[in-house]
């Protein structure tokens, strides 16, 4: 067997019919909406690295220094020969993992960006020959089957704690999902961010330099590429609201005056008044005790919690029993 291999089991027009069929319905509905799954063209996704760099911007350095600080711990407590990744983007913190990891003998990217994972997993291949890698071209929240052949035991990653961008009603979903993938004595390690101060929630959504606006107004310029439409960035203001009762925090963009957007791909005209916004992101925050219901909800049994010294983010392990 190569000792790299894509799948795809995305069609090749998936993205752009989910494109489609999520703007058609999120912004004809009151309130508006769009997922923050298109953030992520090129230049989104470059912008996303600078905010992990930005000071106001803790959850990527506190994970990492969880990562860091227990990988021989997690790697001991699963003794895992597959390492599933979920959303792998650039696969950066599972090196991490990759190199605490003695018997691992596979790495299972999955991501709905086919170039991410080729350059992912042949820079990894390079530092690790010995490992074999079969990249996934896969959304994980539609379902999901692993390659044939993985051994066991096998460790599920989700990190970045990107699941905090699921409603809790997705969550349950997803993570019943995950559970299904995995058989007794496969384990779950899943980044949450933690419920801390409102103004340094805010403030990681919200920085000072206005990446994160531009991240936010990044939105519009796919939908003006991809759909024809004609949305002008200019004409809205990026807004991070916490949501104390919900525990998370939102990411809207917030029309100046009136707008009307033409988008002809799919022959809509969007209307929004002067301070009608469209919400483009939740990112929920967790408490200890609501992850292990979740993940116990979804018939996972949590072993091991680990965050950093400050308390800021978590890692939590969890297996299928």
């Amino acid at each position: 067997m190569s000792p790299f291999t894509i799948t795809r089991t995305l069609p090749a027009d998936a993205t752009a019919a989910a494109l489609r069929a999520d703007v058609a319905e999120g912004l004809t509905r009151t309130p508006k909406q769009l997922p923050p799954k298109w953030f992520y063209d090129a230049r989104g996704s470059e912008l996303f690295e600078r905010i992990t760099e930005l000071p106001e911007y803790y959850p990527t350095r506190a994970e990492r220094e969880i990562l860091v600080a227990r990988a021989a711990e997690i790697a001991a407590a699963t003794r895992a020969r597959t390492l599933v990744e979920l959303g792998s983007g650039s696969s950066e913190k599972t090196r991490h993992l990759l190199r605490a990891l003695p018997d691992l003998h596979a790495y299972v990217p999955v991501d709905v960006s086919e170039s991410a994972l080729t350059l992912a997993g042949r820079a990894l291949l390079a530092e690790h020959p010995e490992l074999t890698v079969h990249a996934l071209v896969a959304d994980f929240l539609e379902g999901l089957a692993l390659p044939q052949g993985t051994p066991g035991p096998r460790l599920v990653a989700f990190l970045g704690g990107t699941i905090g961008n699921l409603l809790p009603v997705e969550r349950a979903g997803f993570l019943t999902s995950v559970g299904a993938l995995m058989a007794p004595g496969d384990a779950l390690l899943l980044g949450t961010d933690l419920v801390k101060d409102e103004a340094t929630l805010v403030a990681a959504y919200d920085d000072a330099q206005g990446v994160t606006a531009e991240f936010n107004k990044n939105v519009l310029a796919v939908l003006d590429r991809e759909l024809g439409a004609d949305f002008d960035p200019a004409d809205f203001d990026h807004v991070a609201l916490w949501d104390a009762e919900h525990e998370w925090i939102e990411m809207r963009l917030r029309a100046r005056a009136a707008v009307t957007a033409k988008i002809p791909a799919l022959d809509l005209a969007v209307h929004l008044a002067a301070g009608e916004e469209i919400r483009t992101e939740v990112s929920a925050k967790f408490r200890r005790e609501r992850v292990r219901a979740e993940l116990t909800a979804a018939g996972l049994q949590p072993r091991r919690w680990w965050t950093d010294d400050e308390g800021r983010f978590a890692l939590s392990l969890a297996v299928r029993v």
